[in-house]
């Protein structure tokens, strides 16, 4: 039995390179709404640096996944994956298109691969332990806990490897993704 996806439009790229105002003319065009699927943009406030669109720019079309948050609370990619599942949910169960913008690469996978994300809470002893180490000791530590999840992720980004190593010592080892 063949399973049949929903469509969904992605737009992504780099930052101040349109991806917004694309994303409203599809949205005019095929009767969509727009999902922010930007790490900032989610956090009430972050309006400036974060290059959230205004109110004018939307030209009435909604959007989704902007400032929906609190700067000063955690806001994971399985927080993300969970509401953007029931946002793509609600507007296709209302003939539209959903179309998803930003330039989160992460946020985006979880949807359109489907990844299975672990709800793993924060061990703030363990994060704190960690926050003195360097690069390359986290580096280091990742790859001999989860070498799979090691050569997948920003290896310069101290606050994605403490996370990484979070999770592989709470869950232990993802498999390898294709």
């Amino acid at each position: 039995m063949k399973i049949v996806k929903p469509k969904i439009l992605v737009v992504l790229g780099p930052t101040a390179t349109g991806k917004s105002d694309l994303a409203v003319k599809l949205a005019e065009k095929f009767n969509g709404e727009v999902i922010s699927a930007d790490s900032r943009q989610v956090y009430k406030g972050m309006d400036i640096g974060s290059g959230k669109i205004t109110r004018r720019e939307m030209k009435q079309i909604p959007h989704h996944m902007l400032d929906i948050i609190s700067p000063k609370k955690v806001f994971t990619v399985s927080d993300f994956k969970k509401l953007t599942e029931e946002k793509i949910k609600d507007i296709l169960r209302r003939d539209k298109l959903p179309i998803i913008c930003g330039g989160t690469g992460f946020y985006i996978q979880s949807i359109i691969n489907d990844l299975n994300i672990p709800e793993v809470t924060a061990n703030i002893p363990l994060r704190k332990k960690l926050e003195k180490w360097s690069i390359d000791r986290l580096n280091a530590e990742l790859k001999k806990l989860d070498s799979n999840r090691a050569s997948g992720i920003d290896n310069k980004n101290p606050v994605r490897l403490i996370r990484a190593i979070e999770i592989a010592t709470a869950i232990g080892k993802i498999p390898k993704l294709r």
